[in-house]
């Protein structure tokens, strides 16, 4: 069942009450993964959303220890993406990926599952891939998410592969990765919301650039929302989206 989110959701520049828009900061996992960002645009992003107080900061790999100095004594979490954005590295790499990540102390992990090989019907493949990262956040207590590409995707494969994150101990399905040419259609989150039935936690993203969007899709029963950083400002506050329509 959704969340119901009281107050004026018209985004005409209603006021927010404090305790309704620390919730939806709450719901927010802030993207700063364009491959062409500079350190330094790289830093005034994470600063920009623990001001904000964010869930965490979703940030490239190679960022993990600037976010991690950056988000110290703060509410805000430090999550990476893995095998991004494609899916297709070696199993082996991805699970080395991951213990890499744990050692360096994140907090939660965004892999994406090989599409090629959902698409394929390879879910025996499907699985392991997931299995082998799930595994290691698991002992660690890291939060996973498994992203799944939707666009690619049809919905008999969406639901097949939300049951394969179940039973390999994934904590949260993911719509997308923001560079696949789509994000979260309302459809795709409705069924993987419908086939978790509880089990497991959905996270949409890609195209969630404004407060009413946002609001949409956690009432539909989500507990997460990946967002581009730059509209996370637009998110809480109803203000005008920076956020760049090409990705996210």
């Amino acid at each position: 069942m959704g969340r119901h989110f009281s107050g004026d959701h018209s985004g005409r520049g209603a006021k927010l009450t404090s305790s309704f828009m620390e919730k939806l900061n709450r719901y927010l996992d802030a993207a700063i993964l364009k491959p062409e960002t500079t350190r330094a645009e790289a830093i005034d992003a994470i600063k920009a959303c623990i001001q904000l107080e964010v869930f965490s900061v979703c940030v490239r790999p190679s960022d993990i220890e600037l976010a991690k100095s950056l988000v110290k004594g703060t509410s805000t979490a430090v999550c990476v993406v893995l095998g991004f954005p494609h899916g297709n590295q070696l199993t082996e790499s991805k699970s080395d990926e991951a213990l890499r990540y744990i050692a360096l102390g994140v907090d939660e992990i965004d892999m994406v599952a090989n599409y090629g090989l959902v698409r394929s019907g390879e879910w025996a493949m499907v699985a392991s891939d997931i299995e082998a990262v799930a595994a290691p956040c698991k002992a660690a207590g890291i939060s996973l998410k498994v992203i799944f590409e939707t666009t690619h995707l049809d919905i008999e494969a969406i639901r097949h592969l939300v049951g394969i994150c179940i039973k390999a101990g994934a904590d949260f399905v993911k719509t997308s990765t923001g560079f696949g040419g789509g994000g979260a259609t309302d459809e795709a989150v409705q069924t993987m919301v419908a086939t978790a039935a509880g089990r497991i936690k959905i996270k949409p993203s890609g195209g969630i650039r404004d407060r009413e969007r946002a609001i949409a899709l956690i009432e539909m029963g989500t507990h997460r929302l990946g967002v581009n950083w730059s509209s996370c400002e637009a998110i809480c506050t109803g203000a005008a989206s920076a956020g760049n329509a090409g990705s996210y």
